[in-house]
């Protein structure tokens, strides 16, 4: 049950608050003065404190409140502080506001409105509780996976990430086949690159070979060479993708296009390490450790007899899903400053606008239109028109209610507060979200919630 402290010396004061709070399943301690009120502190967790700025009969000048404040503010910086007073002095309440008090009301005060305020800052103090063990838990997994692996720059904050980046550590050592699937522009050559940066083999040659960049007949002549005449206009001997990988790794990026005589050939590979070159009986050996990526759906074309199944499962032995941009919101913010790099700030309208869009490209799409704002801006900031998005269904009326499968914007978010009185459990409860969902985002959109 939350605890709220009242510092106050008049005990009809306390009692009244006490029977007020009881009736919204708070409890109350009660000091008498502010020496009292500083050992309790010292001694009881306290979620909420509600002083009063006089203490003598024969003062109304605030000054041994605002002493009182200061004590408990620089005591515990982040306890919430309502202050009470029968004789409000506007730049009292000001500066003491301006100082951190969370709020400031007259006696008589209002039930009502007394209690909105301290409902939403103990529900704020337990939310702010909640996200520290929750940064503080997402950098703790942070770390443990820089120590286990050369990331290469890659920028990401999101758990989605932080989940399939542990399980590559976990793989890269391995001398397995590895398949990465995910949508296009969705980071797989990225993923890809960090395996072979922390294999056995990182300091063995890095090849890679796009499937769907090549004619069908071509493919093969670029994964296994091709002796001179094995086709028109081979006029010399060349080597072939797997020579070139041996002792290293080889990237097969849109494996999904590898027609069905190359398909049959990899898997032998896969199995022995042998094969032959493109018009050569001559068998060849290598050690490669092969890394294949996907944006197609493999299963459906083993049914549809477009990919051999045996191949199928050789190149996944071990999967690693990278994730669409949309599943991985955390991850949008901190690549939109790396491709930025600086240049500019983010204006909290742009923040909000690419928080809100989809990104059916992923993150290349992120790239080239931040890229597009950079060039086309003429602002100090990145502003939201900058980055020509487009405007939300409805932008330009009143906003409404966001369907639960879309994430509520600034608009919605403020008019579902401020319809609430403050109290973020039930605007939460208005946007279809949990306490927690609501709070992440007015931390990510930078809505105050004091």
């Amino acid at each position: 049950m939350p605890t709220v402290l009242v510092i106050d010396d008049n005990p009809a004061i306390a009692t009244a608050l006490e029977v007020l709070f009881s009736l919204h399943d708070l409890r109350t301690l009660h000091a008498a003065g502010p020496e009292e009120g500083l050992q309790l502190l010292a001694e009881t967790p306290v979620d909420l404190v509600v002083q009063d700025m006089n203490f003598r009969a024969d003062t109304t000048s605030g000054e041994e409140g605002e002493a009182l404040f200061r004590q408990i503010r620089a005591a515990h910086p982040d306890l919430p502080i309502v202050l009470l007073t029968a004789w409000t002095h506007l730049d009292a309440a000001v500066s003491l506001v301006k100082a951190g008090a969370a709020d400031y009301l007259g006696k008589p005060w209002d039930d009502a409105r007394l209690m909105a305020s301290v409902s939403n800052l103990i529900e704020l103090g337990q939310a702010n509780r909640l996200l520290a063990r929750e940064r503080g838990a997402r950098q703790r997994t942070r770390s443990a996976i820089e120590s286990k692996l050369d990331l290469r720059g890659m920028v990401w904050a999101d758990d989605a990430m932080a989940r399939l980046l542990g399980l590559a550590a976990q793989v890269a050592q391995a001398d397995v086949p590895v398949l990465v699937t995910g949508p296009n522009g969705s980071g797989k050559e990225v993923i890809a690159g960090i395996l072979q940066a922390n294999s056995a083999v990182k300091s063995g040659p890095f090849v890679t070979l796009n499937c769907g960049a090549l004619p069908a007949e071509l493919i093969e002549a670029e994964l296994f060479g091709a002796e001179a005449g094995a086709y028109t206009g081979a006029t010399k001997a060349r080597e072939g993708k797997f020579e070139a990988a041996d002792g290293g790794t080889l990237f097969l990026d849109e494996i999904g296009n590898l027609p069905p005589a190359g398909q049959m050939k990899l898997l032998r590979v896969l199995e022995t390490g042998r094969f032959e070159r493109l018009g050569s009986n001559r068998e060849r050996q290598v050690r490669v450790r092969v890394i294949s990526a996907t944006n197609a759906d493999l299963p459906a074309m083993i049914r549809a007899g477009q990919f051999r199944e045996d191949l199928y499962y050789r190149l996944n032995l071990i999967e690693l899903r990278v994730p669409p941009l949309a599943e991985r919101p955390d991850d949008i913010l901190p690549l939109a400053e790396h491709f930025i790099g600086g240049a500019k700030p983010l204006s909290p309208g742009a923040r909000e606008a690419l928080l809100r869009h989809r990104w059916p490209g992923n993150v290349r799409e992120l790239k080239n239109t931040l890229q597009r704002a950079l060039l086309l801006g003429t602002g100090a900031e990145v502003m939201a028109a900058d980055l020509g998005l487009p405007l939300p269904s409805g932008a330009s009326t009143a906003p409404a209610m966001p369907a639960t499968d879309a994430e509520p914007d600034r608009a919605a978010i403020e008019a579902a507060i401020a319809r609430a009185n403050g109290v973020l459990a039930q605007a939460a409860a208005e946007l279809g979200l949990s306490r927690q969902a609501l709070y992440r985002r007015l931390e990510r959109l930078g809505i105050g919630r004091g």
